[in-house]
């Protein structure tokens, strides 16, 4: 039985669940299970999808559960629909939970794009240290006059570019540590998706100090009608009024 059920493994999700669990509400955190070895939450954790709507709103019936806030990745855009609509099913209050987005400042030189394979055309014969995650990696698998530094946590298994470099890695990194690695590989594009947050946020203030130019992908867009919040505060103080 779990009173709040959240979704993600986001450092937003286990955040929240370390508050929730400290304050002694019960809460189980449900992980998609794509990373090997990830992080954990504090608390009760369940791995692996549920089967769409139903099987989510049955998970939800059958364990009590009387909140939901799905703290996904901001590119996770498939589960955040079935969430809301399967929370509705059951009655159960439904909140969306995250970061705010990356924004270009002074000095930044983005080019900003709606779609993973905008930014493979767009990388242009150059020297990318892309950063996007192992599951968009085969949308450059056809770019053959760039090279690539492909930063992830596990390894790739779809699709390479001809000429690469795979790195392994897990942030948060440092600005020193981003321009060490900028300048070693001469670098001359970094390509990420505007996830937001700290965790990784140093590789654009290195472009920044480089000069370099960025290639930002834009989050999805996400339907009307979900509540929404940005910071784990306001999730915590949403729940106790729900709880």
């Amino acid at each position: 039985m779990a009173d709040v059920l959240i979704l993600g493994g986001t450092g937003e999700a286990r955040a929240l669940a370390k508050t929730l669990v400290d304050d002694g509400v019960d809460v189980v955190s449900s992980l998609a299970g794509r990373v090997a070895s990830p992080r954990l939450p504090v608390g009760a954790v369940r791995i692996g999808g549920f089967g769409g709507r139903r099987g989510l709103a049955e998970f939800m019936r059958d364990n009590g559960v009387r909140a939901v806030v799905d703290a996904t990745h901001p590119f996770a855009a498939r589960i955040t629909p079935n969430a809301h609509a399967a929370a509705a099913d059951e009655g159960v209050p439904h909140l969306r939970l995250t970061r705010p987005e990356w924004v270009e400042g002074p000095g930044d030189v983005w080019t900003r794009v709606p779609t993973i394979g905008a930014a493979a055309a767009a990388v242009g014969g150059r020297r990318v240290f892309l950063t996007t995650g192992r599951q968009d990696v085969s949308a450059f698998a056809d770019v053959a006059d760039s090279w690539f530094l492909i930063r992830v946590v596990d390894p790739p298994e779809r699709t390479l570019p001809p000429h690469h470099e795979v790195l392994r890695s897990r942030g948060p990194y440092t600005l020193d540590g981003e321009l060490d690695l900028m300048r070693r590989h001469r670098i001359e594009v970094v390509v990420t998706k505007n996830s937001g947050g700290s965790l990784t946020s140093a590789k654009l203030a290195a472009a920044r100090e480089l000069g370099l130019p960025v290639i930002v992908v834009d989050r999805p867009a996400e339907s009307d009608g979900i509540q929404r919040v940005s910071t784990v505060d306001e999730a915590v103080v949403w729940l106790q009024a729900q709880l």
